[in-house]
């Protein structure tokens, strides 16, 4: 396996080789990972103009700057070194794998006398974990067969021999049930606890057809030395074991080991079933969604879902069932499309998995958009709104005893914040503590910047404040000549009054409707937007006045110092270089001293 780089005006020479390539941005980010059967083909076929290659793929492509390529000897390895990387980097115009659970997994410690308990973090140097398991549930099942099966401890004793010998533990419940064999006061040895071990791993893995071997082995050995009632507990275990296996029977026990994965989609997303079956049991059964980024035909989703997830569930699958026919077979990866049998049942199954899912994420996101839709309908009925307020924005003022006036204006958009719309006033006109004016003000600017650019008005905007506020606010709009062509109201914090302008008297909407529950959450972020940008312009003007008050520090110095470190305690953090780097040596050994002087202050 070997690494070069490239630029794009290079594509021309790259091998005819199995590999990743991945695509850098100006600032040399990550921004795509991609396998390749040739590397010089499939490359090239991003810089060829006579390819019709979809709008996002051609915005991706405009952005690269540099390629850097890594051959390896298969297709199969080139998809496995391509998960890992996405995995890893996380590129913005790959595949997204939408999947934020974290799944439960098995432990099996590195201790003597090992243990096997839950845990959802996985720390390698702990021991081997077997999972992860779809669900707790599953995982339950599985740790409660085992503990019936062999007498695997579940104490937490450091069962090191010369603690043992030591004498320092008495036996517990457990070993007066039955559920263990006292290794911690010497009644067990090592190696007849790890005999039970070997075969719970088994189980672990899903390899149940062994650990059934070993109990009709067991069993017949006590049976030929007359120890019927050993015999007999090996055989209601043995029972046990079946009694398990045949609820996760799907299939022919003929099938030994395969996964399934099936696919399907839609313009924006695609929907994967993944099942893991070993002697005919379902052992994992998994749905992801996948979100499109470059208009990925099903075969790439196909294939990236199913190598993220043989890996996540750490599969050792023989052979893959899937739903669609690879158009190129991948040496090193036994897929195959089966039309008939047993294994088309298999499909058959999985696929009903992924329409379920789809369908299941569509009535979520319908369910969602209802709500949302809802709400926004209930707060035109509540304000007698002439339009649905599918777009509302509201203004707050923040200032401490006239100090660094500011407001803030949020907007949401179909009952959400549009967080890109979202904007910050310095006031200019005001001078001193004058809430009444500073509204008036950043009102009049921010309509009159949405009229020059001839965008659309807003249908709902709120005031945070009382009739004073909201007077000033409706000025405003009278002076740009647009009062009355959207609706504008003002919310008072002490009893959630809404005031409508011209009214005497506010209206009350009821405390437990969720349209007054969306206008308190539009005031409050607009208050919170205010609150935090008032708090950092106090912060930046207090310590850009000390700064200028150091001899060699005007206020450009401490304008260019805040511009790079972005804030005032990076600032006190950076060293003496690295602030000599933005404003030269003298004036940063100045502004050292101060900050050295000032440190206990």
């Amino acid at each position: 396996m070997q690494s070069s780089s490239f630029s794009p005006t290079d594509h021309l020479t790259l091998p005819d080789q199995p590999g990743v390539y991945k695509y850098f941005n100006e600032e040399n980010e990550l921004i795509y990972v991609g396998k390749a059967k040739s590397l010089k083909k499939r490359v090239g076929s991003y810089f060829n103009k006579n390819t019709g290659v979809n709008l996002k793929t051609r915005k991706m492509v405009k952005e690269i700057r540099r390629i850097e390529i890594t051959i390896v000897d298969s297709e199969f390895d080139a998809l496995l070194l391509e998960n890992n990387l996405i995995k890893k980097s996380q590129p913005k115009y790959n595949i997204l794998l939408r999947d934020d659970k974290t799944y439960p997994y098995l432990l099996l410690t590195k201790e003597n006398f090992p243990q096997i308990f839950p845990t959802r973090k996985m720390i390698p140097r702990r021991g081997t974990y077997y999972g992860p398991f779809a669900s707790v549930k599953a995982m339950n099942n599985v740790l409660d067969l085992i503990r019936e099966l062999f007498t695997i401890r579940t104490c937490k004793l450091d069962l090191s021999p010369y603690k043992i010998a030591e004498g320092k533990y008495k036996v517990c419940l457990e070993y007066h049930i039955g559920n263990c064999q006292g290794p911690c006061v010497g009644l067990q040895n090592e190696a007849a606890y790890s005999k039970d071990l070997e075969q719970a791993k088994h189980i672990l893995k899903g390899n149940l057809g062994v650990a059934k071997a070993y109990f009709k082995q067991e069993m017949q050995v006590h049976a030929e030395n007359l120890e019927f009632e050993k015999a007999h507990k090996l055989k209601e275990k043995l029972d046990l074991l079946e009694k398990y296996q045949a609820k996760s029977l799907i299939a022919s026990p003929s099938i030994n080991n395969l996964d399934v994965c099936t696919i399907v989609s839609d313009e924006k997303n695609a929907y994967v079933n993944f099942m893991r079956v070993k002697n005919g049991a379902l052992i994992t059964s998994k749905n992801v969604e996948l979100k499109k980024r470059l208009d990925e035909s099903d075969e790439q989703l196909l294939l990236t879902a199913l190598i993220r997830l043989q890996d996540q569930f750490q599969s050792d699958a023989e052979e893959v069932l899937l739903n669609i026919e690879l158009t190129e077979q991948i040496e090193g990866l036994n897929v195959f499309h089966p039309k008939i049998g047993d294994k088309k049942k298999l499909i058959e199954l999985s696929l009903k998995n992924a329409l379920y899912y789809k369908k299941e994420k569509a009535l979520l996101a319908g369910l969602n958009q209802d709500k949302k839709d809802r709400v926004i309908r209930q707060l035109q009925q509540d304000l007698s709104l002439p339009e649905i307020p599918d777009h509302i924005e509201c203004f707050d003022n923040s200032n401490i005893q006239g100090t660094n006036p500011v407001a803030s204006m949020v907007c949401f958009l179909n009952g959400k914040p549009a967080v890109k719309e979202y904007r910050h006033y310095h006031i200019k006109t005001v001078v001193g503590p004058d809430d009444f004016a500073s509204m008036k003000e950043v009102v009049g600017r921010r309509y009159k910047r949405l009229l020059d650019e001839g965008k659309p008005m807003p249908k709902l905007v709120v005031i945070d404040g009382g009739k004073g506020q909201l007077s000033s606010a409706v000025e405003a709009l009278k002076q740009l000549g647009i009062y009355g062509q959207m609706p504008i109201i003002g919310i008072a914090k002490r009893l959630e009054e809404i005031y409508f302008p011209g009214d005497s008297y506010p209206i009350h909407i009821d405390k437990k409707s969720e349209s007054l529950r969306l206008l308190q959450r539009i005031r409050d972020e607009a208050h919170r937007f205010a609150i935090t940008f008032h708090r950092n312009v106090r912060s930046k003007n207090a310590f850009g006045t000390q700064l200028t008050a150091i001899p060699g520090i005007g206020k450009s110095t401490a304008d260019n110092l805040l511009s790079h470190f972005k804030s005032v305690k990076k600032i006190s953090e950076a060293s003496e270089k690295e602030i000599a780097a933005i404003i030269g040596a003298s004036r940063a050994k100045a502004l050292i001293a101060w900050k050295e002087k000032n440190k206990g202050a």
